[in-house]
């Protein structure tokens, strides 16, 4: 029987790959891969050959059984997702459980993951946190965000850069516009940017100067010491000194 490797890819620069997700992605029979065409730059540039496999969530139910199978019948297989670790806001979850339930082994390696970085440079407690992915596109939103309402941990959510703005008015509605928050945008590549300030702010901002990118949005926990923030003012004072 073979195995089902979970492989971390860089969430902007190409260095944050590890020397064993190197070798995996060159040793096993075929990577599965979320978009064939973002992974096939990453292994021209790191010039490794193994042949590529769409796996998505638009057919990743169908392909899951045949994918076990394959598995068990000695090949070796990894999954990468276009960014980040699989299975995180990204494809992984349903084929690793397929394999966990027919007693697959798979392995997980440790990597790049976008919300980690942004909420550690945040300057927000991440000793205790609430990783909340993306929020619905839809229906389930404001249902979403008043359940967190009460929340006391680091909240963070993935956003896309074409809802950032809505997103921060829906939680100044709800968590009040005062709260601290801080918007990661491009994380670790040429153009990163953190903002910090109160969710009426960061809108204020991003709806002026528009907004490119993958964004990941920290809020405060309920409780936390507004005074011990910087608001955006207070920011761009200390980078002009």
């Amino acid at each position: 029987m073979g195995k089902l490797y979970l492989i971390p890819t860089p969430v902007g620069n190409l260095e944050d790959i590890t020397l064993r997700a190197l070798r995996l992605l060159k040793e096993v029979d075929i990577i599965l891969a979320e978009d064939t065409r973002t992974t096939a730059k990453l292994l021209k540039h790191y010039e490794i050959d193994t042949p590529l496999l769409s796996h998505h969530k638009f057919n990743e139910h169908q392909q899951v059984d045949r994918i076990a199978e394959r598995i068990e019948r000695g090949e070796n297989l990894a999954l990468v997702s276009d960014a980040g670790t699989p299975g995180i806001s990204d494809p992984g979850f349903l084929l690793t459980k397929t394999c966990v339930e027919r007693g697959i082994d798979t392995e997980c390696l440790p990597g790049a993951t976008a919300f980690v970085p942004a909420l550690v440079n945040s300057g927000f407690p991440c000793d205790r946190f609430c990783f909340e992915g993306f929020l619905p596109q839809k229906k389930g939103r404001q249902k979403r965000l008043t359940a967190l309402a009460e929340e006391t941990r680091t909240i963070i959510f993935y956003e896309s850069p074409y809802r950032l703005v809505k997103a921060l008015d829906q939680m100044s509605e709800i968590f009040g516009e005062n709260r601290p928050a801080c918007v990661a945008r491009e994380i670790s590549k040429m153009f990163e940017e953190f903002k910090r300030g109160s969710l009426k702010e960061l809108s204020a901002y991003f709806t002026q100067k528009g907004v490119k990118g993958e964004i990941v949005i920290l809020v405060a926990g309920k409780g936390y010491n507004n005074d011990k923030y910087l608001s955006i003012e207070e920011e761009t004072e200390e980078e002009e000194e």
